[in-house]
């Protein structure tokens, strides 16, 4: 297809992204979402804690946005998978496959939003996946609530599991944390977690099980069947950038992007928003709010200005 031309190109169509196009397309920006549609939350029914939205089906959250990114004349989304960033004289070219019958995408951008957010690799227990998103989650603010007062697994290898362990203490007395025989809990953190009634189990896991799609326990590498009602997972998150290699950004020990707090990367022209910026993984209605910080600093940058007031021209 011909290359068009847009003031800003958002890669990436969750809330970060869709929020940052919607208060460009404010400002009267010319702007393009390029949406990869392979949300990270694509199994969850619902989303908490996003206020007006609460209980909201992250899928219809997402369709609501591109609705309304898309009522403005400037603004448009389309579906593609963004292959290449790269500089192209004094901006950006931005080239994409079509996803869901799209169009393929080659575009000309004076400035680039990045966010695509996150993937996530589960634990390698084989039925995880069949429980996601209704009776085992990752994200304990958004979901803790629902799971008051039940008896709950934590089931991660990662060194933070005594961390999530000391959230959940918040909504349940009886909490299980199973390490997978990974050395990830070490004692003075199960000592602390023993004082507030969380056991620690140590021993491998075999997989977890359930009778007509209902989550009942964890069954051990030893036959062992420890029961429980819901659950809560700690994945391993890698940020999405394979895109954006050419740009050569920098990135923290975990690979995600550094920026400074309005959202500007190492590249200038370039900004994340959302999950690709550290700490990683957050609530949909704070990456909401990353991308309508973000959308304020590429606006005052495009027209010179600072964050201070003080013009750059």
């Amino acid at each position: 297809m011909s290359e068009e031309s847009y003031e800003v190109v958002v890669v990436g169509g969750g809330p970060a992204g869709l929020s940052a196009a919607l208060n460009l397309a404010r400002a009267r920006r010319r702007v393009l979402v390029v949406d990869g549609n392979r949300p990270r939350h694509a199994a969850t029914l619902r989303a908490h804690g996003f206020v007006t939205r609460d209980g909201i089906s992250p899928l219809e959250l997402r369709r609501l946005g591109r609705e309304e990114v898309d009522a403005y004349d400037t603004a448009s989304v389309v579906f593609a998978q963004v292959g290449a960033v790269e500089l192209e004289g004094d901006g950006f070219r931005v080239t994409g496959r079509g996803v869901r019958g799209g169009a393929d995408v080659d575009a000309r951008a004076d400035a680039v939003v990045i966010a695509t957010g996150v993937s996530e690799t589960m634990p390698a227990i084989p039925s995880l996946r069949a429980y996601y998103g209704t009776q085992l989650h990752s994200c304990v603010e958004c979901d803790g609530y629902e799971t008051a007062g039940q008896p709950l697994a934590l089931i991660g290898e990662t060194s933070d599991l005594a961390e999530r362990a000391l959230l959940l203490t918040q909504w349940t007395d009886d909490l299980i944390v199973f390490t997978n025989a990974a050395d990830v809990v070490d004692a003075e953190e199960e000592r602390m977690l023993a004082q507030l009634g969380v056991a620690i189990e140590r021993r491998p896991i075999d997989d977890v099980v359930g009778e007509k799609g209902v989550l009942t326990g964890v069954r051990l590498a030893d036959g062992t069947v420890i029961e429980r009602a819901r659950g809560f997972l700690r994945p391993v998150w890698s940020p999405q950038l394979a895109f954006a290699d050419a740009l050569d950004l920098d990135r923290d020990s975990d690979g995600y992007l550094v920026t400074d707090a309005q959202g500007r990367t190492s590249v200038p022209g370039v900004y994340a928003a959302g999950e690709t910026t550290a700490p990683g993984p957050q609530q949909l209605i704070v990456a909401a709010g990353s991308g309508a910080v973000v959308a304020a600093a590429v606006n005052r940058d495009l027209i010179g200005l600072s964050l201070d007031g003080a013009a750059v021209l």
